[in-house]
C-alpha cells in the first residue's frame, strides 16, 4: 500500500521535540529511516502540544545502541524493539525539569497475543507493517521531518477530521490481541471528544467481559486518564454504553444519574481524586464504594487518604454557614484541605446549598495562618500543672477547650484555665 503523504509543519521548539529531532537526524545520518510516530503526530495534527515524542525506525535495537553508544541508551523494552536514548547532559543541565529519554522503537509486526495483553513475539519489518499492528487509526500515523510530511498508511488523518475512533483492521482481532485496547477506546473518545466507530463499538460490546484479564494497575491507569478529562461525564457514558462498566466500575450502574450529572456537569480539569470523590457522592455507600474501587484499580494510599478526607469533610464546608466554626476550621487546616475545598465547591453548587457557606470558606482560606489556625490556648502540660491526672480525658478536655477557643468563647490561656477550674475538668 502506498501511504498518503501530507505536508505538515511540525513544531520542534520544545526541548523534548528538538531532542526527538536530534535522534532522528542521527539515525538518518547513519543510513536509517526514522520518523516521529503515534500519539505525538496525532496530537500535533489536532493542534495540541504532545506530552512526549516517540521515534520509529528501521534500525534494530542493536543498531540504535551502536549509533548512540551504550552509555547513552537504555533497554526500555529491547525484546519488543524499544530503546531509550538519553539526551546530552548539556540539554538537561540548568533546566527545572530534566528532559526524559526519547523512546526509539524498531518498525515491527507482532506475533500472537496468547495472554490478551502482549505479543508472544515480534518481527522487525517496515513502517507499513508497524502502522498495521497498532490499535487505532489515529495512532498509526508517522511524521517524516526530513520531508515535512505526515505518512498515513491507515487513513488516520481522515478519522481525525471526522472525529472518529476506529481500529486498524478488524476490531474483533485488535481487541482479542490486547483487551486493554477496549478501555483505551473509552479514554481516547473521552479526552479527544470523539465518537467510536460503529464496528469498533460493536466489537467492544461483544468482548467487554474479557477486560477482566487485564491487571487492576493497567485498568486504573486508563481510568485515571479518563477521569481527569473535562469530558469525564461523556467518558462514563461511553463506559456504560460499551458494556464495560459492570467489570470496570459497577458502581456506575448504582449511581444516581441525575446527581452524577450535576456533580460532573462543569467541563473543567479536575484531579483524579477530586473526580472520584465527586463520583462517590452519587452513590449511597461512599466508603464501601471507595474500598471496592481501591481494590479493583489498585489506588495508592495517598489517593485513598485524599478521597476519604473529601468524603468526610466536603459536606461540612459546602454548608459552612450552618455549622459552628469549631466544626468548619479543622477541614480548612487538614493536610488535604486543597482537595476538600475543591470538592466542597462542586458539592455546594450541585446541591444548591446557600452560597454564604462557600463564601465563608473562600474568605477563610485567604486568612494568615495565625488567624486560620491560632496556637492552642493550653497544652497537656497545663493540665498536669492543674493536677489533672493523665489519661484518656486529656484529649477530650483539650478538644473541648480548643472548640471554645475557635468559637470565640475563650480568648486567652487564663480564660481556659479559669474555665477548667470553674468546671472542675478533672471530674
Amino acid at each position: 500500500m502506498n501511504p498518503i503523504a501530507t505536508p505538515f509543519d511540525f513544531d520542534f521548539s520544545s526541548a523534548p521535540a528538538s531532542e526527538a529531532l536530534r535522534v532522528i537526524d542521527r539515525l538518518d545520518a547513519a543510513g536509517f529511516t526514522a520518523y516521529l510516530a503515534g500519539g505525538c503526530v496525532r496530537d500535533a495534527l489536532l493542534g495540541k502540544t504532545p506530552k512526549d515524542y516517540d521515534v520509529a525506525t528501521d534500525a534494530t535495537p542493536e543498531a540504535i545502541c551502536e549509533v548512540f553508544g551504550k552509555r547513552q541508551t537504555l533497554a526500555f523494552g529491547a525484546s519488543f524493539g524499544v530503546i531509550g536514548v538519553l539526551p546530552p547532559r548539556s540539554l538537561s543541565k540548568n533546566r527545572d525539569q530534566p528532559v526524559e529519554p526519547t523512546e526509539v522503537a524498531t518498525f515491527r509486526s507482532d506475533g500472537d497475543y496468547s495472554d490478551g495483553r502482549r505479543p508472544d513475539s515480534v518481527h522487525f519489518g517496515s513502517a507499513e507493517a508497524d502502522a498495521q499492528r497498532r490499535d487505532f487509526t489515529i495512532n498509526g500515523l508517522f511524521y517524516d521531518p526530513k520531508r515535512g510530511q505526515v505518512i498515513d498508511f491507515v487513513s488516520g488523518q481522515r478519522d481525525l477530521d471526522r472525529q472518529i475512533l476506529r481500529t486498524i483492521g478488524d476490531p474483533g482481532q485488535r481487541f482479542a490481541e490486547d483487551k486493554l485496547r477496549m478501555l483505551r477506546a473509552v479514554r481516547f473518545t473521552t479526552t479527544l471528544g470523539f465518537q467510536v466507530d460503529q464496528r469498533t463499538a460493536m466489537a467492544i460490546c461483544k468482548s467487554a467481559a474479557e477486560i477482566v484479564v487485564v491487571s487492576g494497575e493497567r485498568v486504573g491507569v486508563e481510568m485515571r486518564r479518563t477521569m481527569v478529562s473535562p469530558n469525564v461525564l461523556e467518558g462514563l457514558s461511553h463506559l456504560s454504553a460499551l458494556g464495560l462498566s459492570p467489570y470496570v466500575l459497577p458502581e456506575l450502574d448504582q449511581a444516581d444519574q441525575e446527581q452524577l450529572a450535576q456533580l460532573l456537569a462543569e467541563k473543567r480539569t479536575r484531579t483524579f481524586v477530586e473526580t472520584l470523590a465527586c463520583f462517590l457522592f452519587s452513590i449511597q455507600r461512599h466508603q464501601a464504594g471507595l474500598r471496592e474501587i481501591t481494590r479493583r484499580w489498585r489506588l495508592s494510599n495517598e489517593e485513598v487518604r485524599k478521597v476519604t478526607a473529601a468524603i468526610e469533610h466536603a459536606p461540612v464546608l459546602a454548608t459552612a454557614n450552618t455549622h459552628p466554626w469549631s466544626k468548619v476550621q479543622p477541614s480548612l487546616v487538614h493536610r488535604d484541605a486543597a482537595t476538600i475545598v475543591a470538592v466542597s465547591r462542586v458539592l455546594a453548587q450541585s446541591t444548591g446549598a446557600d452560597p454564604e457557606g462557600l463564601r465563608l470558606v473562600e474568605q477563610a482560606i485567604t486568612w494568615p495562618t495565625q488567624k486560620l489556625d491560632p496556637t492552642p490556648l493550653i497544652s497537656g502540660g497545663d493540665l498536669a500543672d492543674l493536677g489533672i491526672p493523665s489519661g484518656p480525658e486529656y484529649a477530650k478536655i483539650l478538644q473541648q477547650v480548643r472548640d471554645m477557643q475557635l468559637d470565640g468563647q475563650l480568648q486567652s490561656r487564663q480564660d481556659a484555665i479559669d474555665w477548667m477550674t470553674a468546671h472542675d475538668a478533672s471530674d
